[in-house]
């Protein structure tokens, strides 16, 4: 059985879902890939995945960077995608990574000259676990703002949370990539 809780948040309403344990997704509400990977038979049910969320996020919304971890992650995707996942992690609040930096490490690890930066972003994109799994904090190479399903909008605010020097970067005019 899965189970859902919904968030308030200063950029509106987000969506979690637990296996009973794990949190296994946490969206925007209407934002691109909603729910994916959310079975269709499901209940409401506070659960200490989800109270340890709303404590990560209340830190988070106030500006701070909350020092912990929900109970335990569980994202559901390909093997590929959680190694995607993986990276995200590691980027720490207030920073971010390019798409084709994250391209070059997995080549890396893979013992490959490259990497597709498009693949990374079609796996960053597909993040169900949004803030906590920080996709937010990826960008182009070129400071672009790009690829947040859950509107580039929320990227921009997200970065304010953190305090990020927002100069560096800038919402293209047209692409691909645009979620809006």
């Amino acid at each position: 059985m899965e189970y859902i809780h919904h968030y308030k948040s200063p950029l509106g309403g987000i969506t979690m879902a637990s296996d009973g344990k794990a949190l296994t997704g946490l969206w925007f509400d209407g934002q691109k890939y909603f729910a994916v990977t959310l079975s269709k038979e499901h209940e409401e049910k506070m659960l200490p995945v989800f109270e340890e969320t709303d404590r990560w996020l209340d830190i988070y919304f106030q500006g701070k960077e909350p020092d912990f971890l929900p109970l335990v992650l569980f994202p559901c995707g390909s093997e590929f995608r959680q190694e995607v996942w993986q990276i995200l992690l590691s980027i720490p609040y207030g920073k971010t990574m390019t798409y084709g930096k994250i391209a070059a490490y997995i080549a890396k690890q893979r013992g490959l000259t490259r990497m597709s930066a498009q693949a990374v972003g079609g796996a960053v994109g597909h993040n169900p676990i949004s803030i906590i799994v920080p996709c937010h904090r990826v960008v182009g190479i070129d400071g672009s703002l790009t690829g947040y399903a859950g509107g580039i909008d929320k990227k921009v605010k997200l970065l304010e949370y953190e305090h990020m020097n927002m100069e560096q970067f800038y919402v293209p005019k047209k692409g691909t990539a645009l979620y809006k």
